[in-house]
């Protein structure tokens, strides 16, 4: 149900990018960028107005308020980001679900690595303005992502075809 009313808001648009791009990359491009605009957001709201812009003492640790805000945001958005991409995307995939589960999240795991080390660097050292360098951290990561997800997270396997031994062969041309 889902699925059918995601497409029937999103496909009528796709003739506009069919001569760039196949249906599902076009449903990635959709979902990804919903779902990172979701990120966005959710980002900029908790950092400006949740967070306030204050480091979160938590347990006795520090969070810079930049990497707090991804926090939450991530909490939201990579639970999201699978159901799109496992319901709209890749409904195709022949990998069991649990084992699409636990690829998305090692996949979400580099994405989590790769944004705290970019964040860090473009935040703490270049010292950028965390929302442009979220922004920036996305577009680095996008085409990574992509790839991962159509090859591993959500592939779908090749069914081979039944092997007709040689003497059958020669017996259907033979009635044929």
């Amino acid at each position: 149900m889902l699925r059918k009313l995601i497409l029937k808001i999103t496909d009528p648009f796709y003739p506009l990018c069919s001569r760039f791009l196949d249906i599902q990359t076009y449903r990635y491009g959709v979902c990804g960028a919903s779902n990172t605009a979701l990120d966005i957001f959710l980002y900029f709201v908790s950092y400006n107005f949740i967070l306030n812009k204050q480091i979160v003492s938590l347990a006795g640790f520090s969070i810079s308020p930049h990497i707090a805000a991804f926090l939450m945001a991530f909490s939201i958005t990579a639970p999201a980001g699978f159901l799109l991409m496992r319901i709209v995307v890749f409904p195709e995939s022949t990998i069991k679900g649990w084992v699409q589960l636990s690829r998305y999240f090692s996949v979400v795991a580099l994405n989590l690595f790769l944004n705290y080390v970019l964040l860090k660097l473009f935040v703490d050292v270049m010292n950028f303005y965390p929302t442009p360098a979220k922004i920036l951290n996305t577009a680095l990561i996008v085409a990574i992502t992509f790839i991962l997800q159509k090859y591993f997270t959500f592939r779908v396997k090749k069914i081979p075809k039944k092997v007709i031994p040689r003497k059958l062969r020669k017996k259907e041309m033979v009635e044929a």
